[in-house]
């Protein structure tokens, strides 16, 4: 099982290895709009464990460049394993 952390409130959410992030940030307030790493709107910011986190998608990467491992796009990843410290 995976842990995601909100930083902003300090909660922590359990999730199955491999569960996309979308529907719980979205529920956390992240906003979405597009929900196809095209808009950036539901950009987030990795505090930690980006280890744990799916390798960036090629839409992660046009919009946010390569290399770029502090920010994701939440639409976008999955947390494979592991527990993984966000903001937004």
């Amino acid at each position: 099982m995976a842990k995601l952390i909100f930083d902003r409130n300090k909660e922590e959410v359990v999730l199955p290895d491999g569960a996309p992030l979308q529907e719980i940030c979205e529920e956390a307030g992240v906003p979405f709009a597009c929900t196809e790493g095209v808009c950036g709107t539901c950009v987030i910011e990795v505090k930690e464990g980006h280890e744990n986190l799916t390798s960036p998608t090629e839409e992660e990467e046009d919009f946010l460049g390569t290399g770029v491992l502090d920010e994701r796009l939440a639409c976008q990843c999955k947390i494979k394993c592991g527990s993984v410290r966000i903001t937004f």
